[in-house]
């Protein structure tokens, strides 16, 4: 049976198992927080679900930045009008069980499941305004690629969004350019989870859909942590890109940053599983965003341009208000690295930051040093072995 064949029966079992119990169900209420590209398609898959599963409430809130268009409408108000997010996911229906709420505090109230899907820079923010504010039953799961950098150390981003709510947060991740799954080709997706199961699998049921295949997996900073990394990768496969140097030097950089990724992240948290890297998350959420994502079509304009323009203005003129992640959390990750003192253990990481800087060339991407790569340091690392 093909993948897409099997969830759609894994889903008319879910729905016939939840419509065939005798016992009154708590239903769920679902809000959205945030209202871009991928949170306006996350907002699609969760609405075509909650009208399907009894133990859903119908209606799904998205909370929108509230923006003023061309026109002279409010964002919101469109949305709600037409059911499309006509600046982010422009000519996709996201189902008329979707709410645009331009209030967060009253996108979030009486919901028991929070979805945040933000640029990461702004979670602190909005955590601290919803503090005190949100039920203790709450359960959350994060969509959000990035993390955060405290005095102590890295912080991830489901972590503060525990540790300022003081709920429980999975994640999501995986192989997903959210305009493709808007378009409903078929994608799959990782829910990393604690230690409730049964609270991974109630997120895999709401998300799940005959296009978009989704499985769970006991490794949260694992499964967070390559949504989060592949960002940087994708910056070096886009200078690669734009230096016109081929598929050869494209997939050495793609598997320099893979062994990066999983030895950066088996060093913060030595509990990440190696077989996280082999889901969707992982392997296939790096290869889909080194060939396609907005991370790789940046840098390779920054590459083109022989890093004229700054990274800052070409993200503001070719994203249209999206956020560019690869660059800010390769300055995070940095910051890690050096006050670890692993700068040189991580080669690729270190130089994609060099140059959003502006402190080496784009050309850097690929140096040679007496007729060894420069990346061959990590290779040879102890922490490989």
């Amino acid at each position: 049976m093909a993948p897409a064949a099997f969830a759609d029966e894994e889903m008319k079992l879910s729905s016939q198992v939840e419509q065939g119990r005798d016992e009154p169900l708590t239903k769920s209420k679902v809000t959205v927080v945030g209202s871009g590209n991928w949170g306006s398609v996350a907002s699609k898959l969760i609405a075509s679900n909650t009208l399907k599963l009894p133990s859903f409430h119908d209606e799904v809130r998205m909370w929108v930045f509230e923006e003023t268009l061309p026109t002279g409408e409010k964002l919101s108000d469109v949305i709600n009008k037409t059911n499309e997010n006509v600046k982010y996911l422009p000519g996709v229906k996201l189902g008329k069980n979707v709410t645009a709420d331009s209030d967060l505090e009253h996108a979030v109230q009486d919901a028991n499941m929070l979805v945040f899907v933000t640029p990461h820079q702004f979670v602190e923010g909005i955590c601290k305004r919803l503090m005190g504010k949100i039920k203790g039953d709450v359960e959350a799961i994060s969509l959000i690629k990035g993390m955060e950098v405290k005095t102590e150390g890295p912080c991830m981003i489901s972590s503060l969004i525990t540790e300022m709510l003081g709920i429980n947060c999975c994640v999501l991740m995986g192989a997903n350019i959210a305009n493709e799954i808007a378009a409903e080709k078929f994608s799959e997706a990782t829910v990393g989870f604690r230690e409730n199961k049964e609270v991974a699998e109630k997120w895999v049921r709401l998300f799940r859909t005959p296009y978009f295949l989704v499985s769970a997996v006991q490794d949260v900073e694992g499964v967070e942590l390559c949504g989060t990394l592949k960002n940087v990768v994708a910056i070096g496969a886009g200078l690669v890109d734009g230096l016109d140097m081929g598929s050869n030097t494209k997939a050495a950089i793609m598997r320099i940053g893979l062994k990066e990724m999983r030895a950066l992240s088996k060093l913060m948290f030595p509990s990440v599983k190696d077989s996280t890297f082999f889901e969707s998350c992982g392997v296939a959420d790096l290869i889909t965003t080194c060939l396609g994502g907005r991370n790789r079509k940046v840098a390779e304009a920054y590459a083109r341009n022989g890093g004229k323009r700054s990274f800052d203005e070409l993200e503001a003129e070719m994203l249209q208000g999206q956020k560019l992640q690869g660059v800010s959390t390769a300055k995070e990750l940095y910051e890690v690295m050096r006050s670890k003192g692993w700068t040189d253990l991580f080669p690729l990481f270190t130089t994609v930051y060099e140059i959003s800087i502006g402190l080496l060339p784009p050309s850097a991407i690929v140096e040679y040093k007496e007729d060894v790569p420069k990346f061959y340091s990590v290779e040879d690392s102890a922490i490989y072995h």
